[in-house]
Parts: structure tokens; sequence; C-alpha cells
């Protein structure tokens, strides 16, 4: 390398040469600038490996604690107690399911009641946030469920076809005694041509328990991922050593613990200040079960009323508007009094949801069909409403979580989120050993509370609440099952129409029930899960929160 001046305009220049590359001219200024921005970019990684390094720390190595505010005892600290406290996290959206923000609306009628039942009085309520499906559970979702049944419970055991053969949907619900359904019966649940199509069949009992079996999956696919469980635990789960949220979370369920769980730079921590290889639900790592959605969520969600805020809150800082514009009759947020979209358009008339038009029109006109399916459709066809939910009308109407009673609207509590099947229960623990335990499915045993245990609450005093003020001693009222009604304590609401019901089932605010052990051609299902922190998302705060002032003496 050379310096030296250009006479010309006494411009000082470096020239550097490369045997191959010849001979390269960059003034004397710019290259003084290069040098000294690549002095700050080692600088500032210089600072950034410093500041990593003393991560927790204070600059001379002394760890910084998190104190009680109550105590002033540090937090995680294994000479002051070992207290371990998870910093605030937020809950993560498990698989398939989408974020319903809360609030209030008027849970009913829309429409005349024209069928007379007089069971669904308007109502306001309130309903926290919560998730739910974005579509019904469909028949690969179902058939993955029996796969992990017949791998975990051999099927070769007649012991275990009672369990194998209890989660089974009844294809038979296809049959029809001046109908030829049989293609429907052999081929809708077991050929990939209807993967994508909602399973039917399934009774309320056996979508709770695939609801509790999808918790489970999901939970142990998380501890698997994060190294906290091994891979060669699944192979070993046979019968009832099967992993549970709840019996793992105890300590019933037993598994060789992950990479990350005997690593040293595992984040969980003893009180004694060691890796420790089990996950509590106090880490922030698992997710609340899966469930049934009630029967205000799955209305609340159907509806998708948040389309109707002219200036919905987005982002942290930004005050929406407390305003609703029109009440819906049906869920899609476009044309949401009508069944056609009206948007100008290829899609302009085309049907927003899969439903009988007529008596014995299912599809329309050859050439022309109106919704393009006779039976069932995919999971993902049709408009989706405001929440990005599917088919929350039309295709297959739904099982909720709630116990049927004509009047239950007018009884529920003022509380957030009104819900009649409260049967309150705990945990069975053994008087020899004094500990919890697992049945032959691997799920820990509970046991009812007693009326005698609850006498002495304020806030209940029996434990079974399904018949609370309507069919109860106190309420003087009764059902005379298969005498005078259907109605009984095993009666279950299932909300939205279906392939084949008229428009008027099409609202969410329509209702009907079904014995929890039987199942229908036209019913299906979708799980919802609570949400844990900000009522308005993640990266949102709770409350309204104004900054601290001093106080004035």
């Amino acid at each position: 390398m050379f310096i030296f001046a250009n006479p010309a305009d006494k411009t000082l220049f470096l020239i550097q040469y490369f045997a191959s590359a010849g001979v390269k001219i960059i003034p004397i200024h710019r290259f003084m600038q290069k040098t000294l921005k690549v002095k700050n970019l080692a600088i500032l990684l210089s600072c950034a490996v410093l500041i990593t390094s003393c991560k927790g720390k204070g600059l001379f190595g002394k760890k910084k604690y998190d104190k009680s505010e109550v105590t002033g005892w540090n937090y995680n600290d294994k000479n002051m107690g070992g207290y371990q406290v998870t910093k605030s996290k937020e809950q993560g959206t498990g698989p398939g399911l989408v974020f319903v923000q809360g609030g209030t609306f008027v849970m009913g009628q829309t429409e005349e009641d024209v069928m007379g039942d007089w069971n669904n009085v308007p109502r306001r309520v309130s309903v926290p946030s919560f998730y739910i499906d974005r579509t019904e559970v469909a028949n690969v979702h179902y058939r993955e469920y029996l796969h992990w049944l017949e791998k975990v419970f051999d099927p070769s055991d007649p012991a275990n076809m009672k369990i194998i053969n209890g989660a089974l949907p009844d294809t038979l619900v296809w049959r029809s005694e001046l109908s030829y359904n049989e293609p429907m019966v052999e081929y809708y649940f077991r050929h990939p041509s209807f993967n994508d199509y909602p399973v039917v069949g399934v009774s309320w009992k056996q979508a709770h328990d695939f609801c509790l079996w999808r918790g489970d999956r999901v939970n142990e696919g998380i501890l698997l991922e994060k190294g906290y469980l091994n891979k060669q635990s699944l192979q070993a789960q046979q019968q009832e050593n099967n992993f549970t949220t709840e019996s793992y979370l105890l300590g019933l369920y037993q598994a060789a613990p992950g990479k990350t769980a005997t690593s040293k730079n595992n984040p969980l921590k003893t009180a004694q200040g060691t890796p420790r290889t089990a996950v509590q639900m106090e880490d922030g790592i698992l997710l609340p079960a899966y469930r049934l959605p009630s029967e205000a969520e799955w209305e609340y969600a159907a509806y998708g009323y948040i389309a109707e805020n002219p200036r919905p809150s987005k982002k942290e800082g930004q005050r929406g508007e407390e305003l609703i514009m029109n009440r819906q009759v049906y869920p899609w947020s476009v044309n949401v009094n009508g069944l056609r979209d009206t948007r100008h358009g290829s899609w302009q008339g085309m049907f927003l949801a899969n439903f009988k038009r007529g008596e014995n029109d299912f599809a329309g006109v050859e050439g022309g069909l109106n919704d393009r399916s006779f039976y069932t459709s995919p999971v993902k066809s049709f408009y989706p409403n405001a929440f990005g939910l599917y088919n929350m009308a039309g295709n297959v109407s739904e099982w909720v979580a709630d116990v049927y009673r004509p009047l239950s609207l007018m009884d529920f509590d003022d509380l957030p989120n009104p819900y009649r099947g409260n049967k309150f229960q705990k945990l069975f623990i053994d008087s020899t050993t004094g500990e919890a335990k697992i049945d032959s499915t691997g799920r820990v045993v509970k046991v009812d509370v007693t009326d005698k245990e609850s006498a002495k609450r304020r806030n209940y005093q029996r434990g079974n609440v399904i018949d609370f003020m309507d069919g109860d001693s106190l309420s003087q009222s009764s059902y005379a099952y298969g005498q005078s009604t259907l109605i009984s304590d095993k009666s279950r609401v299932y909300k939205g129409g279906s392939w084949n019901d008229m428009p008027y089932w099409l609202s969410p605010g329509t209702r009907r029930f079904l014995d929890e052990d039987q199942s229908l051609s036209t019913l299906g299902f979708r799980c919802a899960m609570d949400r844990m922190g900000s009522p308005e998302g993640n990266k949102r705060k709770t409350g309204n929160l104004w900054k601290p002032r001093r106080q004035k003496r």
C-alpha cells in the first residue's frame, strides 16, 4: 500500500494493489471513515458480549435477584429459601385454536320463535376471553385419536376393546328407513376423500373424552419439543402408564427426562439451585386443558360482533369504541341478516353456509348447485366469521358443554361465562398411601364432592348443582323423563344449524338438546381452551393504568 497526493486538487489518495485485481484508488478521508466505523462496531460487539455474560448479574459478577414486595426476600435464591418464581409469560395459542376477545352481548333469540319452544329468552351476559377451534373436528383428527388408543391399549387384549369400541363413532347414524345412505355408513369416516370433513356420530361423552386426550397430547408434545421428556418414553407407554397432564403434574406418571431437563443450562431449578427435571404449572410451559365450549362462549364466538365495532382497539395504547352497530341474525360478517353474499363479483349470490334451502332441496339444480354439498362439506369451506371461525352456522351442528334446561338463560348467575352443568369433584386420596391414584386408562381418579362437605359453604351448598333452580327440591319443579318429557340431567345442548336444517336453525341463538350418550349424522363438535392473562390478548395489559405520581405532602 502507498499513500500519495494528487497534484491537481491536492487530495490524498490511498493506492491498494493486488497482483490479479489491478489498482484501486480510494480518497483518504473515506478510508478513515471506514476505519472508524469498523472500530465502533468492534466496541459495540464487545459491549454486547459483556452485557450478555453479565445477564442477571452486576458488572462485577454478583447476581441480582428479584425481591418479594411482601417479605423483601430474594426469589430464586438458594441462600434465601430457594422460592422459585417464573417471570410472567404470555399464554401460547394451542394448535388449531383462535383467540376470541371476550365481552358482553345479548344471548338468545334473534328471530321469531317459530318452533314455540320459548327456550332462548334474550338475556345479556358477559363472556371472558377464551380460545376456540378455527374449524370443526374432522375425520382425520378423530382417527388420530383412535390410532393412539390402539397403540397404547392393545386391541388383542379383550379387556381393552371396551375402551377402543367406546371411542368409535356410530356410523349407523347415516341410515334412514326410506333413503339409501349405505355409502356414507361404509366410507364417510374412513375414506381419504372425507379426511377434512367434520366427524359425526360422536356422542357428547366421546367429544368430551377427545378434548381431554387432545390437551394431554399437546402438552406432551410441548415437553418433548422443549427437551423435558425423552422421546423414548413414547414407546414405553402401555395401558395406564401413559402421559396425562394431571398425572404428570401429580408425579403419578414417570418418564425419562430429556436433554434440557438434565442439562446444567436448564432454567428450571429446585430450591437448592440444582436443575429440576419435572415441569410445574407455575413454569408457564404447559397449556390449560382443551374442553367443550360453554353455550355462552359458543354463541358469542359464532356472532363475531367485533366486526360490528367501527373502531376496535388493535394494539396496546390504542383505545377502542365501546359500540356495536348492529345485532346479527347469522354469524358471517357480510350480509349479516341474509343467506347469500351481496358483494359484487363472482361470489355475488353464493350461499354463505351449508344448509337445506327447502323441502328436499339440499344442493340446488344441476349445473348451478347452490351450496355444492348434499351432505357435509370440508371444515374450511364457506365464509368464516369475523373471528376467522368456519361453519358456525351450517355443515354440522355442534355439541357444547351445558346441560339443557328450557329456561337456563333466565336462571343464569350474574357472573361472567354463565353455565349449567356443574358437578364439583375432588381428587381421590387413597386412605392407605395418602396419595392420589390413576385408573385403568391412566387418568387421575376423582370423586364427587358431597352435599355434606358443601353444607357450610356460602357460595354453594351442594356438590351436584346441575338441576339448581330447575329440577331440584327448592325449585319445586321436576322432569318426568320418558313419561312427559325427554329432558333430564343427561340432556346436553347443541347449537348451530346443519346440512339437513332449514335457515331458522342457522342463527346461533337457537338451541336444541340430545342425551349425552347419543349421536346424529348432523352433529359434530369443536374444542375450546381457557385464556390466562390479559383479556385483550398477548402483548396487551389488564386494567387501565396510569403513571405513578408523587403524593402531595
